[in-house]
C-alpha cells in the first residue's frame, strides 16, 4: 500500500483532515512549540497553534503515546492532521534541523539552573540515568513549574505520585491548589532531574533526602529553593520550598505587628541577654520573623551566629551554620562551638531536645541574646512544653524574656472585597466583646477578581506577643499550668491569637472565616 493510499485510509478511519505537505511553506511553520526529539521520535510536525491546542501533522493518529508525550511537553491539547509518511519524514528532518539551535537559545535565555557545583558522580554513568536526567520535556516542564510558582507568589511546590495519576500543587497564600496533572510515567525522570540539581543521591530512593538548588532568572536575579524528597507507595513525593531572601529585609512594619506588639518585641530584642522564642506551626512565618529581628541587630559591632537545618535565608554579616546530623554537627554541638566564638547574638533554628534547650538557656543566662523557635500552639503552652522537655522551672523563669506565637492569615484583596452581612450574635460568638459590635465598623468578605486568588492576595501575620513579667515568672516557679499563665497574660493586656485576628477583621484586613480557620477560641 502506497503512502498516499495509507494516508487516505487513515483520514477516513479516524475522521481527521488530510493535508498535502507539499503545499506547506516550511519557513512559515511555528517555531519552538515542540521539542525536536519528540518530533523526530514520533514523526510529527506542528503546523499551527489555536488557543490552547496544537494542530499536528502525523501519519499515525492512533499513536496514543505520541499524543500523551506532546500534551505533557507543551501543556496543550492536540488536534491531528493526516499527512503522507514519506513527505512527513522529509519535513520532520528539515524542520528539526532549522529549529534545533533556536530552541536551545530560547531555553538558555529564559532560565538556567546553577549546576556549576553539581559533582559528576551525582549522575549515574548508565544510559538510563542519563536519559532520565536530560530528558528535554521533563527539564522544560520542571523549569515551567518553578517559574510559574515564582510568578504566582507560591511558597511551596508539591510533586505527588499516585497509582494512576500524578499531580502538581502549589501553596499560594497558604492554600494548596492543583496546577497540573502530567502523565504518571514521568515521575521517576522528574525526581531524578530534581535530585541531580539539588545534589542528592540519584540512586537512593528508599529514604528521605534534603537538598537545595538555584534557578537563575535574568542576569542578576537568582531564586533559591529548598528540596525535600519522601518515599511513598507509588514513588517519591517531592516538596520544593521557595526561599525569598528579600522577605527578611521588608522591615518589621511589613509583618503585621500592631503598635503595642511591635514595641514589646523591639524592647526584647534590644536587651543584651535573655531568650526570645517564636512559636507556631510549619509555614507560619517563624523564620522570616527571626531574620527580621536579626536584620535589626545586624551591625558591625555585633557578632551574630545562627544554626539552622538548613539555612533558608542568606544574610551578609551573619555567621550561618547548617546543621549536619550525619556528620555529628547537631544543634547542641553548634551551640557549644558558638559559645567559644565570642558571640553577642545566637539564633537556633529550632529547640528539639533537652540538650539543645539546656545549652541555649545557659547561653541566655551568661550574657547572650538567644533567638529560637518551638512548635507549640500559643505563647503560654510554650512554657509548659519546655517544662515537659525536662527544663527546670527556675531556668525557664530566669532566661526567657518574651514569647511570640504567630499564624499567617490570607489578606483580603483590596480591589474586590465587599462588606459582609454578619449577625451581631455570630460576631460575639466568634470572640468580639459586645461593646465592640456597635456598628461603627464593617467586616468584609472575599469575592474574587483577576488580580487575586479567590478574593485573597498575600498574607498577614496574627501575633500573640507575651513578655515574661514578674507575675508570670512566679507562676512558672510554682510550676503553674498554661491556663494560669494565659489568664495572667490576659490581665497584663496580652491579646490571644484569636483576639489579635479579630482585630485584623475589624480593620478590614482579613475575613472572619479566615481568622476562625487559623485560631482557636
Amino acid at each position: 500500500m502506497s503512502a498516499s493510499v495509507l494516508a487516505h485510509t487513515m483520514s477516513t478511519a479516524f475522521g481527521a483532515p488530510l493535508l498535502d505537505l507539499d503545499a506547506i511553506d516550511l519557513q512559515r511553520l511555528p517555531k519552538n512549540l515542540l521539542d525536536n526529539k519528540i518530533c523526530q521520535a514520533f514523526r510529527v510536525v506542528v503546523l499551527s497553534k489555536r488557543n490552547n491546542r496544537l494542530i499536528v501533522a502525523t501519519a499515525d493518529p492512533s499513536d496514543q503515546q505520541a499524543g500523551e508525550k506532546i500534551k505533557f511537553a507543551t501543556q496543550m491539547g492536540v488536534d491531528w492532521i493526516i499527512a503522507e509518511y514519506d513527505k512527513l519524514t522529509k519535513m520532520v528532518e528539515a524542520a528539526t534541523a532549522s529549529t534545533a539551535e533556536a530552541m536551545d537559545n530560547i531555553i538558555g535565555e529564559e532560565f538556567e539552573f546553577d549546576e556549576s557545583s553539581i559533582e559528576a558522580s551525582a549522575i549515574d554513568d548508565n544510559d538510563a540515568a542519563s536519559s532520565e536526567v536530560e530528558d528535554a520535556p521533563v527539564v522544560k516542564f520542571l523549569h515551567k513549574m518553578l517559574l510559574d510558582a515564582f510568578s504566582m507568589r507560591a511558597s511551596d511546590l508539591h510533586f505527588e505520585p499516585y497509582e494512576t495519576n500524578y499531580r502538581v500543587r502549589f501553596r499560594i497564600d497558604g492554600e494548596l491548589r492543583e496546577i497540573a496533572s502530567p502523565p504518571v510515567a514521568i515521575k521517576d525522570k522528574l525526581a531524578s532531574r530534581i535530585k541531580v540539581i539539588s545534589r542528592m543521591d540519584i540512586s537512593e530512593k528508599r529514604v528521605p533526602q534534603d537538598g537545595k538548588m538555584k534557578l537563575k532568572i535574568g542576569p542578576d536575579r537568582v531564586i533559591d529553593f529548598r528540596v525535600s524528597t519522601l518515599p511513598t507507595l507509588f514513588g517519591e513525593k517531592i516538596v520544593i520550598r521557595i526561599l525569598d531572601p528579600s522577605s527578611a529585609r521588608l522591615g518589621i512594619e511589613a509583618l503585621g505587628y500592631e503598635a503595642e506588639e511591635k514595641a514589646r518585641l523591639l524592647d526584647a530584642v534590644s536587651r543584651p541577654y535573655g531568650m526570645v522564642l517564636v512559636t507556631g506551626p510549619t509555614g507560619s512565618g517563624k523564620t522570616v520573623s527571626l531574620y527580621t529581628c536579626l536584620n535589626l541587630l545586624n551591625k558591625p559591632g555585633v557578632n551574630i551566629s545562627t544554626a539552622e537545618d538548613p539555612s533558608e535565608i542568606n544574610m551578609p554579616g551573619v555567621n550561618q551554620v547548617n546543621v549536619n546530623e550525619k556528620a555529628g554537627l547537631t544543634f547542641a554541638a553548634a551551640l557549644k562551638s558558638f559559645l567559644r566564638q565570642d558571640p553577642d547574638v545566637i539564633m537556633v533554628g529550632e529547640i528539639r531536645d533537652l540538650e539543645t534547650a539546656d545549652i541555649a538557656i545557659k547561653a541566655a543566662q551568661t550574657g547572650h541574646l538567644v533567638l529560637s523557635t518551638l512548635h507549640t500552639n500559643d505563647a503560654p503552652t510554650t512554657l509548659t512544653r519546655m517544662r515537659n522537655m525536662g527544663i527546670a522551672p527556675f531556668n525557664i523563669a530566669s532566661s526567657v524574656i518574651l514569647i511570640t506565637a504567630q499564624r499567617l492569615a490570607r489578606r483580603l484583596c483590596p480591589t474586590c472585597k465587599v462588606p459582609a452581612d454578619i449577625p451581631q450574635e455570630t460576631l460575639v460568638e466568634a470572640g468580639f466583646a459586645e461593646e465592640d459590635v456597635d456598628g461603627s465598623w464593617t467586616p468584609y468578605r472575599p469575592v474574587g477578581c483577576s488580580a487575586c486568588n479567590n478574593g485573597y492576595k498575600g498574607r498577614v501575620g496574627i501575633y500573640q506577643v507575651m513578655p515574661i513579667s514578674e507575675d508570670i515568672q512566679r507562676i512558672i516557679l510554682a510550676d503553674g499550668s498554661a491556663l494560669e499563665i494565659a489568664k495572667q497574660a490576659e490581665r497584663e493586656g496580652v491579646k490571644s491569637l484569636r483576639q489579635s485576628g479579630l482585630y485584623k477583621v475589624k480593620l478590614g484586613v482579613t475575613s472572619l472565616e479566615e481568622v476562625l480557620g487559623c485560631t482557636n477560641a
